[in-house]
């Protein structure tokens, strides 16, 4: 038997992965990733490309997305704290245009995946974060696809404290709402 909990969210594909921490008065010892556990919950992708940031305090990225090759990720975050959010854009589902959002944090050690079909951001909520996350394609430059993270018709409800100045790259600034994919 596998040494991770995995939760289905309300949106099909979604996932909240627990590992099983063991620790004790040195620190603590987990195994964040195992082919054959997460083939016993059913999760048998395969992960290509690992990719780490770090970002401060106020920083939100996304939603992002490759157009023709689509990413799954496995996402967790390293130190701080982040609220990760994951935006169904796969054409005639039931949930197409609604939201997920989980709050990862190196305290709480939970792993989200996103499959393909999501766009997917995140927003800084501690000093700073160290996010990490497994890719099931490749990076692609020049196919890079998003949508607004504040766009009305999605809604997110993202935890911005008052007084935060919130941080985006030019690309995400400029983005279109999910309208623009129709």
């Amino acid at each position: 038997m596998g040494k991770i909990k995995v939760t289905p969210c309300d949106i099909e594909g979604l996932y909240v992965i627990e590992p099983q921490v063991f620790g004790d008065e040195r620190g603590y010892f987990m195994e964040t990733y195992n082919k054959e556990d997460f083939a016993e919950h059913g999760l048998n992708m395969e992960f290509v490309q690992d990719n780490e940031s770090m970002s401060k305090k106020g920083v939100l990225r996304g939603l992002h997305f490759q157009k023709q090759f689509p990413q799954g990720k496995l996402v967790r975050v390293l130190s701080g704290k982040v609220f990760d959010v994951a935006v169904d854009i796969r054409k005639g589902s039931e949930t197409y245009g609604k939201w997920f959002g989980i709050v990862l944090s190196a305290e709480n050690k939970k792993q989200f995946y996103v499959p393909e079909g999501f766009a997917h951001g995140y927003y800084v909520m501690s000093d700073t974060a160290v996010f990490f996350y497994k890719c099931t394609d490749f990076y692609h430059p020049e196919d890079e696809g998003g949508i607004r993270w504040d766009d009305p018709e999605i809604g997110v409800e993202w935890p911005i404290e008052e007084g935060v100045e919130i941080l985006l790259s030019e690309k995400d600034r400029n983005r279109d709402g999910i309208r623009s994919l129709d």
